[in-house]
């Protein structure tokens, strides 16, 4: 039986890293083509999506200096708000599960598995933004 290490973590996240419209100094190029992208949304029309109807509830007999108007952008560039959150799930590390390998291949699956049902199993939570890096 294999013995591996399953780690989460909870952070602001990067939207143009995670679709690696930059490529960081850890990222191996030549192996980004692997990656597999689950879901890739505008996260301005995930907030419409989510967030419009209560606005419209929300603005009913405001003044108009107390109204929304765009629910992203008040949250963009509010103080204390965060647009999203990013969670990074990982199993091993790439030295006991590294990619090409058997044990790679295990995680892949493991974590595919896991991404495919997440929702269901958090139904309150919204993905927008998901890839399984393999580099």
């Amino acid at each position: 039986m294999i013995k591996r290490t399953i780690s989460g973590m909870i952070g602001a996240g990067s939207l143009a890293h995670n679709r690696r419209d930059f490529v960081a100094e850890n990222v191996d190029l030549k192996r980004t083509q692997y990656n597999i992208c689950y879901r890739n949304e505008n996260l301005q029309e995930v907030y419409k999506e989510l967030f419009d109807e209560a606005v419209e509830r929300y603005n009913v007999g405001k003044r108009n200096d107390r109204k929304i108007t765009n629910y992203y952008e008040k949250i963009r560039l509010g103080k204390q708000e965060k647009l999203f959150h990013e969670v990074i799930f990982q199993i091993g590390n790439c030295g006991d599960m590294a990619v090409g390998t058997e044990e790679g291949e295990l995680a892949v699956k493991i974590l595919d598995e896991f991404l495919k049902d997440f929702e269901k199993r958090n139904p309150t939570l919204r993905l927008f933004n998901c890839y399984l890096h393999l580099v």
